[in-house]
């Protein structure tokens, strides 16, 4: 007779991998840490996932997706080859740090009003971070000590929005529409450093702020279009 398998039981342990990971990284991290968490015997854990890369595997496949909209097919999950993570790292990053809002935004067009094209620019960014935090800091952290990973998650996803909102920046100033005598790189990582402490950091912090988040999302945007567009007629 097959195992029965809870599924309040399986988002527990994606809680608590998720956690662990998110502290320790991949390479740190153990098992029993996981099953510590939990407060269950640790080998209770194998009849869910083979290994803690098997663990880990499973939270990247499911990425930010509902527990309604995604199982894994079997059970347990099998410890996956390095090849087979990094090619669903690359799907789960390529899907979840898409900003399809500013690439058009680098693209030769007449925008008729700049305020609402930075405006629809940081919002994206700042629902891509947030929608993607446990999973971003999961990586962030286990990238540290694995070589490809960082090369995937900081040397060509992040530097990538360095890169790209530096340029949306310049171009604007270029045509007068944002605050001249501003230097893009700063201006484009302030941006993204901005959206990533209220976006996401925030949310792991220890002593952290009863706010609301849709209150504190408008106020970054409102805050970030205003300092480049509104008072570029001062400057």
């Amino acid at each position: 007779m097959a195992r029965q398998r809870s599924a309040d039981f399986l988002e527990r342990l994606l809680a608590a991998g998720m956690k662990v990971f998110a502290q320790k990284g991949l390479h740190r991290a153990r098992m029993a840490d996981v099953a510590r968490e939990m407060g269950v015997a640790h080998g209770s854990l194998y009849n869910y996932v083979e290994s803690k890369e098997a663990l880990f595997y499973l939270l990247v496949d499911r990425g930010a997706n509902p527990p309604s909209e995604w199982k894994p097919k079997t059970w347990p999950v099998r410890t996956p080859s390095r090849d087979r993570l990094m090619k669903r790292l690359r799907e789960q990053i390529a899907a979840g740090f898409a900003l399809p809002q500013l690439d058009a935004a680098l693209e030769p067009q007449r925008v008729p009003d700049i305020r609402a094209e930075l405006e629809g620019i940081v919002r994206e960014l700042y629902e891509r971070t947030e929608h993607t935090r446990e999973l971003a800091t999961v990586i962030s952290r286990s990238a540290a000590d694995l070589p490809d990973l960082f090369q995937l998650f900081f040397v060509r996803v992040r530097r990538d929005v360095f890169a790209r909102l530096p340029r949306y920046v310049q171009r604007r100033m270029d045509d007068g529409s944002f605050c001249r005598g501003l230097d893009p790189a700063a201006a484009g990582r302030f941006v993204l450093e901005t959206v990533t402490t209220f976006a996401r950091h925030r949310h792991a912090d220890p002593d952290p702020q009863a706010l609301d988040d849709a209150a504190v999302r408008e106020t970054v945007v409102r805050l970030i279009v205003r300092g480049l567009v509104e008072n570029q007629k001062d400057t």
